[in-house]
């Protein structure tokens, strides 16, 4: 979690005002989730590639970045085909990038990682209910299972919810925001994630509270993946789509258990005003949903008690 201010360079002439974001670091936690000198440096990069606002400077507790004229998106915003379309090529040019360091997918080591904190913060109660002494295998068995055949492995933002999507209302150009969680990981991973994002709305008074009634429907998903294939100005074919978006849903799996030891942990170490725990149950309820649909495999099914 960053503060960030807006702020103007002191001095310069009202025609020549630069406008600022002074993002200030909070330490909530953080250090479980992601590497904070990794997340500059990752920002560092970005900003190098011309990517995202520019890093002007920065300091021990946080730093000062270009300011980017332009809005950040609704809920209801990542419903508008126009916009989707904007996303979904903006997705694939930044899942272009070559960013220094490994190469390596991080998704399966940082749940498993996340998993042992969880373990370690729930009482014994929470940890039944999750079912935390059968993740490990539910980790083990989605790796297996997503991890055949050729990989598309990427540098991938992992968190684009709406919140981290900007756009300028002139130009229509996108912008994507707050890279915490980016990281090379399996690109239908990362279209999974934006899709499970369609069920949230942080701005009413039960942020929380996810509806999966919105997430995208078939043809939604398809233009979606469509626009991403097909951004490059290459022929996509019917198939290639097809394939895609079967990977997506089943990537999904993997993205409800990836936010729901999230929640559980963040219902221990932050301090704001969101039930947690009652997202991580969401989350985990809608794996054990979806899991028998979209994934066979010899292992029994389970469930959170509610």
């Amino acid at each position: 979690m960053a503060v960030k201010i807006n702020g103007f360079i002191e001095g310069t002439q009202p025609e020549e005002l630069l406008k600022l974001l002074l993002s200030l670091a909070s330490n909530w936690g953080s250090d479980i989730f992601f590497d904070r000198e990794e997340e500059i440096r990752t920002f560092e990069s970005i900003s190098t590639h011309g990517h995202g606002p520019r890093l002007l400077t920065q300091f021990p507790q946080g730093r000062v970045e270009e300011f980017i004229h332009a809005k950040t998106l609704s809920a209801c915003d990542l419903r508008d085909p126009e916009i989707s379309t904007l996303i979904a090529a903006k997705m694939r040019d930044f899942h272009n990038l070559n960013m220094p360091g490994s190469k390596d997918a991080l998704l399966w080591p940082r749940m498993r990682k996340w998993l042992i904190k969880a373990r370690s913060l729930c009482s014994p109660e929470q940890a039944k209910e999750f079912q935390l002494d059968i993740l490990a295998d539910e980790i083990d068995t989605l790796e297996h299972e997503l991890s055949q055949g050729k990989q598309d492995i990427a540098f991938c933002h992992n968190d684009l919810q709406y919140g981290n999507i900007m756009i300028d209302e002139n130009t229509r150009s996108i912008t994507l925001i707050d890279y915490e969680y980016a990281s090379y990981n399996p690109v239908p991973y990362d279209l999974a994630n934006h899709f499970c994002e369609w069920a949230a709305n942080y701005h009413t008074d039960t942020p929380h509270v996810l509806d999966y009634n919105m997430y995208p429907d078939l043809e939604e998903r398809r233009r979606f993946v469509q626009s991403y294939l097909s951004s490059t100005g290459n022929e996509v074919l019917d198939d290639e789509v097809d394939e895609l978006i079967e990977d997506v849903e089943k990537y999904s799996l993997a993205n409800h258990l990836f936010w729901g030891l999230w929640g559980i942990i963040s219902g221990y170490v932050n301090h704001i005003n969101f039930d947690y725990i009652e997202y991580a149950r969401q989350r985990f309820r809608q794996y054990w949903l979806k899991k028998p649909q979209l994934l066979q495999t010899g292992i029994s099914n389970g469930g959170v008690t509610v």
